[in-house]
């Protein structure tokens, strides 16, 4: 049996129930890994709430860091004894320890601990396929990054850096901008204090960016297309404020012929040999050092209906773990 974190209906996080599960043992192309460190997302208040709907009852949690203790048939890449991570569907992660496809999981090198890995995992591919998967974005281009201190933002600040791109990060308050800025962002704009629109044309000379990384939706949407510069790129790959309002297409043309995606990791990493190169890169990212994961929260499984009110009131920064 183990303790895991489970939802019967959609809302708030007083909707969570800790049960106790039968694991069972892996089937063909799956493991049974027993965590030692949880990652905490905000995908996982997407689902929680109804936003990205589940059938129910349902386990919750999308990343984490373990030791694989049991491996079913055709399993090759993976035994037992080693140190692995993941960021996958299902959800499931809230848990002690859990069975799930093989595929989707990665051994984790030495040199990274487990709550690190459990932190980095899906903001650290998140990441991976922003700057590399998306659109093409070359030494020297300047990125908009909305949300900059939150755990994806770090990453990307440490990131951008590492690669001579300039990224201009917004955040809430003098503190996350100061994070940001520490963090290898060129700028930060404080968004509660500022409109951020016409400072990022200002630092850009009125040219505006080449790309749009936004995860907070509703509340930026409209500044961040005004951000960019004809043919820019704006990646939507979130919606912490609330989803982003129905797009007359035409607007794009108006500001400029910009191009819109809306990404998903998931369909990146569906692709097992993808996932193992993504997951490579981000692993040689954090054992150089260009990028340094900031874990300031850690709750412990029985507290996760704490943990989400946290991310959700955005009194988080850096990464949030469930240390077990």
């Amino acid at each position: 049996m183990a303790k895991t974190v489970i939802i019967e209906a959609h809302g708030g996080p007083e909707n969570f129930c800790i049960v106790d599960r039968k694991v069972g043992a892996p089937g063909p192309e799956e493991v049974r890994i027993l965590h030692k460190a949880i990652g905490l997302n905000f995908i996982d208040v997407y689902q929680r709430t109804g936003l990205y709907p589940m059938e129910l009852p349902h386990p919750m949690g999308m990343e984490a860091a373990g030791v694989i203790v049991e491996v079913g048939e055709a399993v090759t890449h993976l035994q037992v004894g080693d140190r692995a991570a993941y960021a996958a569907m299902p959800p499931g992660a809230y848990a002690e320890e859990r069975v799930m496809p093989a595929a989707q999981v990665v051994k984790l090198p030495n040199e990274i601990a487990f709550d690190v890995a459990a932190a980095m995992m899906l903001k650290g591919l998140t990441t991976e396929y922003l700057f590399h998967r998306t659109t093409s974005i070359c030494k020297g281009d300047t990125v908009l990054f909305q949300a900059a201190a939150g755990g994806v933002g770090l990453i990307a600040c440490q990131w951008a850096k590492s690669e001579g791109i300039t990224l201009i990060g917004t955040a809430g308050g003098l503190d996350k901008c100061e994070l940001a800025l520490a963090n290898g962002a060129k700028y930060c704009i404080d968004y509660k204090t500022k409109d951020f629109v016409p400072v990022v044309r200002d630092l850009t000379s009125g040219q505006g960016v080449d790309v749009v990384m936004d995860a907070v939706g509703k509340d930026t949407f409209n500044g961040s297309i005004n951000c960019l510069k004809p043919l820019g790129m704006f990646i939507s790959f979130g919606n912490a404020s609330g989803p982003v309002p129905p797009l007359n297409i035409g607007i794009l043309g108006q500001k400029g012929s910009l191009k819109i995606t809306r990404p998903t990791l998931f369909t990146h990493i569906s692709n097992s040999d993808t996932l193992q190169t993504m997951a490579e890169h981000l692993f040689n990212k954090v054992i150089s050092g260009d990028v340094t994961l900031r874990i300031d929260q850690r709750f412990a499984l029985d507290d996760i209906a704490e943990a989400h009110r946290a991310l959700e009131a955005r009194q988080t920064t850096g990464s949030t773990v469930i240390q077990l």
